[in-house]
């Protein structure tokens, strides 16, 4: 299954925080192979406490055959393993933050897990590295794909700002 990953960094090395949580995702340990990266983005903070620091944000596709909830404490195992502590305000400045964006065709609504992740469709920080490795794709429960989604957004959002190139190689193909 195509499983898409958002994330994102505000506190300490950024981009080292984002390049140690996809080496962690894509541990062949987790039988998942990484397929596509976004470009790494500034972004400012969305929702968040006066004077948060700016993040860095991207967006990762890879194929794994784990169960989505499985997927989800694996991913709260790597923010705790990166410093992201399990009780924190909603929004607080974090070391990191993973979130399940897509589960292929798979709508999913649990107290544990909604996929597509809530606010996707609102938020340039998601839709603008995803646009980067999958224009073209259609969510559930949408009818316009990524491309389209972000050409409409009325967000507010200030436009996103490239800091580095994709962190692995099979980056910014289409599918």
């Amino acid at each position: 299954m195509r499983i898409g990953i958002g994330l994102g960094s505000n506190i300490g090395d950024r981009l080292q925080n984002l390049k140690q949580a996809v080496a962690y995702i894509c541990d062949p340990a987790y039988d998942s192979q990484p397929l596509l990266s976004s470009y790494v983005y500034l972004t400012q903070p969305v929702d968040c406490e006066v004077n948060t620091t700016s993040f860095y944000n991207m967006v990762i596709e890879l194929e794994c055959e784990v169960s989505p909830l499985d997927l989800l404490s694996r991913l709260m195992k790597i923010e705790s393993d990166l410093g992201r502590p399990a009780q924190r305000e909603r929004n607080a400045s974090r070391t990191i933050d993973l979130d399940i964006l897509y589960t292929g065709d798979q709508l999913i609504k649990t107290d544990e897990l909604t996929v597509p992740h809530p606010r996707l469709d609102q938020r340039r920080f998601v839709l603008q590295p995803l646009a980067d490795i999958r224009p073209s794709l259609i969510l559930p429960g949408q009818n316009k794909d990524i491309a389209t989604l972000l050409a409409n957004l009325d967000s507010g959002e200030a436009p996103l700002e490239r800091v580095s190139k994709p962190l692995f190689t099979d980056s910014l193909s289409t599918c």
